[in-house]
């Protein structure tokens, strides 16, 4: 398997599970791990120099920490302009599967799912393979991969995503195959439809960014001097739709889902995870908390949470006639006790990215089903008011760390912050809202919760012993 994508969230989902079924004594499979841009080069020498091995550390609510080595990774591929290392290893007959974790802007689909190919970064990707050479895009990588295998005979290729943007593997095919037709390449393209499949999947584990002390850390516990730990929650889940086309490992041996669909899964853990995750961050940052489980502690925000889960997504994911095979409740419960565990120290700036790709995928959908239903919208409009009023504090330059938003345009969230209605603004936005841009119920909704957010703020910053400490 090539994996594109080499960065935390990766080594301590994916490979773990690869690591476990070596460690069954299944030895037939193995990962070889690339970026497709120069970041992280600090760390993709390290793992290099150590041989794709590194040392996972795992932190369960209670605080039991455990320690695994993990040596599913047999070969790091450095980063050079062109990545024609990582095109050799993805057209090599042996590779079978080529996985790839992506942000949700980072497959560059407008509102209508359509690949948006008047993007800059597609637009050059598009010109490089035109001139034979592979682009920085996940599209322009992988046409460059299948274009090999195709000249070289290698056979067919399971496209594997593993990130958290909905019906993931449909989405990215048919934006892939866009994408080829787009670069002139119909052959290919017929070529792909017929020897690739992309599954669709589901991932879960919460993996912060790791902190500057993990190294010592880990050097402590263990005596191995790692360069390139990870940490991560104890908790883990992969739900994939079992359409592989060239064979893959026996995940099902060690806890992988192998499903004929992963909607259900991909809807609970999208709209209560994803979601209510940010929703923490947002309010966490706002009243100048630093950590996730600060803000799930603190109970005017852990309310927030639970009510938007409770009232308006779990009446949208379980219905009469058509129940949830997801145990909502205890999945909403789980999911609490998770962003509550003090020791991952996850923190809002991390989380509270990407609001301008999170608020289509992860919130818009439970307020189009609400209000389709005739329903009340009052605890998840909480959500956007609060994404508002954490963009007026970015607008103003009053957040206490850089904001980063790969599918924000700076000059339209500015114009939103300087409208003489905010709200009716950040509403009428079709980029975040499609065809429910302008709903006069959409922008009421959101006015009240606006409202109830500015007295979240000043009663947290008159009262500012709210939460737990932070260990």
């Amino acid at each position: 398997m090539l994996h594109l994508g080499l960065g935390s969230f990766h080594r301590a989902h994916q490979a773990v599970y690869l690591q476990q079924l070596i460690e069954l004594g299944e030895q037939q499979w193995s990962l070889v791990g690339a970026n497709l841009r120069p970041d992280m080069a600090e760390t993709l020498d390290a793992l290099a120099r150590q041989g794709g091995a590194y040392t996972l550390e795992t932190i369960s609510p209670p605080g039991e920490v455990r320690y695994q080595r993990i040596s599913a990774i047999r070969e790091v591929i450095r980063y050079v302009p062109g990545i024609a290392p990582v095109v050799a290893r993805g057209a090599d007959a042996a590779t079978r599967i080529v996985s790839f974790t992506v942000t949700e802007a980072g497959y560059y689909l407008d509102e209508s799912d359509r690949l948006d190919i008047q993007a800059p970064e597609l637009l050059e990707d598009l010109a490089r393979i035109r001139r034979g050479v592979a682009g920085q895009t996940i599209y322009g990588a992988v046409t460059a991969i299948l274009r090999a295998r195709q000249v070289q005979g290698a056979g067919a290729l399971t496209l594997l995503n593993c990130d958290n943007l909905r019906h993931n593997g449909d989405r990215f095919r048919a934006g892939l195959l866009a994408f080829i037709r787009h670069a002139g390449l119909p052959d290919l393209a017929a070529w792909a439809e017929a020897h690739t499949t992309c599954p669709n999947a589901m991932v879960d584990r919460i993996t912060p960014r790791p902190p500057s002390e993990l190294r010592a850390r880990v050097r402590a516990a263990t005596g191995w001097d790692d360069a390139a730990p990870v940490t991560a929650e104890s908790f883990i889940q992969w739900v994939i739709e079992d359409r592989f086309i060239a064979g893959r490992p026996a995940w099902e041996r060690v806890g992988v889902e192998l499903v004929p669909s992963v909607a259900p899964y991909e809807e609970a853990k999208i709209r209560i995870l994803n979601a209510s995750h940010s929703c923490i961050a947002w309010a966490g940052t706002l009243v100048g908390l630093q950590f996730i489980h600060e803000g799930t502690h603190t109970p005017a925000i852990r309310q927030m949470a639970w009510d938007y889960v409770t009232q308006d997504v779990m009446p949208c994911l379980s219905r009469p006639g058509q129940p949830s095979p997801v145990d909502l409740p205890a999945y909403r419960d789980v999911v609490l006790e998770r962003f509550g565990n003090p020791a991952i120290r996850d923190t809002n700036q991390r989380v509270a990215a990407d609001g301008f790709a999170k608020i289509p995928g992860f919130i818009a959908p439970t307020v189009r089903e609400r209000l389709a239903q005739g329903a009340s919208i009052e605890s998840v409009a909480v959500l956007p008011a609060l994404f508002l009023a954490f963009l007026q504090r970015w607008h103003a330059g009053a957040l206490p760390y850089a904001y980063q938003d790969q599918a924000m345009d700076p000059a339209v969230a500015h114009a939103i912050c300087d409208a003489a209605d905010p709200v009716a603004a950040l509403c009428a936005d079709r980029t975040l809202w499609g065809e429910l841009a302008g709903d006069a119920r959409l922008v009421d909704a959101v006015r009240r919760a606006g409202q109830r957010v500015d007295a979240f703020v000043a009663t947290a910053q008159a009262t500012p012993t709210t939460t737990h400490p932070s260990h």
